[in-house]
């Protein structure tokens, strides 16, 4: 899948989100990457996703002015899994899903009970 499908593909999930979620994001960006840094991934697991930032449940009365959080989908981590594009598809919402879980506050238990995991 070309690097710009596969933006469509993370594209078309943003944009398929619940009202709920859009109304609770705040301050984040999401970004598609070719591959982890060493810093992101340091023992080379084939990372498909990455939150970095402060998620809204432990954001407190001094959360202004901060850079936004990061939700980073890693295109070369996704292809490696051999993938029909179909799965692919799937693969990459359930990422992002999952990422986006993480900035609401969202533990790993609830995102897999909900589907999101």
């Amino acid at each position: 899948m070309s690097r710009t499908d596969f933006e469509q593909v993370v594209d078309e999930v943003l944009d398929a989100l619940p009202q709920w979620v859009l109304d609770r994001i705040d301050n984040l960006s999401v970004v598609v990457e070719e591959r982890p840094t060493h810093h992101q991934d340091p023992h080379d697991t084939g990372l498909l996703g990455l939150y970095e930032g402060v998620s809204l449940l432990h954001r407190g009365n001094d959360y202004f002015a901060a850079m936004p959080d990061t939700i980073t989908v890693f295109r070369q981590s996704h292809l490696a899994l051999g993938l029909t594009d179909d799965e692919l598809r799937d693969e990459i919402r359930r990422t992002v899903l999952h990422e986006i879980g993480h900035h609401l506050g969202i533990d790993d238990d609830r995102l897999d009970e909900i589907g999101w995991g």
